[in-house]
């Protein structure tokens, strides 16, 4: 609580890393409830604007070295739930 936690992924992929390489999170609360999609990364990263975890996500990660990570600011107990991290890189998902 209160420090900064970093979420984990890592990939692999059988195509070359190109622009077309996308990364989303997506999170559930622990209670259930809508999936919201809370970091896209396209090149360039794009943070939540709107939601519980707005202005608190940055990304850490390095496509080149198949590393999608992302880091949370302030964590609070009402944070904890199912983060997803999925990574499409076209051809290959």
């Amino acid at each position: 609580i209160g420090e900064q936690v970093s979420l984990k992924c890592s990939f692999k992929s059988s195509s070359p890393i190109t622009e077309s390489l996308t990364v989303d999170w997506t999170y559930r609360p622990l209670a259930g409830g809508q999936m919201e999609t809370i970091f896209h990364y396209q090149s360039v990263p794009y943070p939540a604007t709107v939601g519980k975890f707005k202005d608190r996500i940055s990304w850490i990660g390095n496509v080149a070295r198949g590393d999608a990570s992302v880091a949370i600011e302030s964590p609070v107990m009402s944070d904890n739930g199912t983060f997803i991290c999925s990574v499409k890189n076209p051809p290959d998902v």
